[in-house]
């Protein structure tokens, strides 16, 4: 499945690329979780979730992107905030970019703003 995720990934990526976005990292780790893109729109730096599901059996892929799931990623943006504090003082936000269904027949969708840190 790892080779799955790198390929939407690379895909999210190009798409955000096209639309304006400046990839700073990608595939950030901490012992909190990965940042799959870190990203910079204008003067805000923006971390970006992926998720891909095949299947709606357990939920669309943006239902993924849980509480905890968010909590883990806010504390990994504060984790790449320090080390990068050139960026520190920059408005921050937090987009999903979701595929869902088979192969043959994905749907893309591009949640801007998706959840806030509290």
């Amino acid at each position: 499945m790892r080779a799955a995720g790198d390929s939407f990934e690379q895909r999210a990526c190009a798409e955000l690329e096209r639309a304006g976005l400046r990839l700073l990292t990608r595939n950030y780790t901490t012992r909190h979780g990965e940042l799959d893109l870190v990203m910079r729109e204008g003067d805000t730096v923006v971390f970006v979730e992926v998720r891909y599901r095949k299947s709606a059996s357990h939920g669309d892929a943006a239902a993924s992107v849980t509480a905890s799931k968010q909590n883990k990623l806010i504390q990994a943006a504060q984790h790449w905030l320090a080390a990068h504090p050139q960026h520190a003082r920059r408005a921050c936000r937090f987009d999903v970019v979701t595929y869902d269904g088979p192969a043959d027949n994905i749907r893309q969708d591009w949640l801007r703003g998706a959840f806030e840190a509290h």
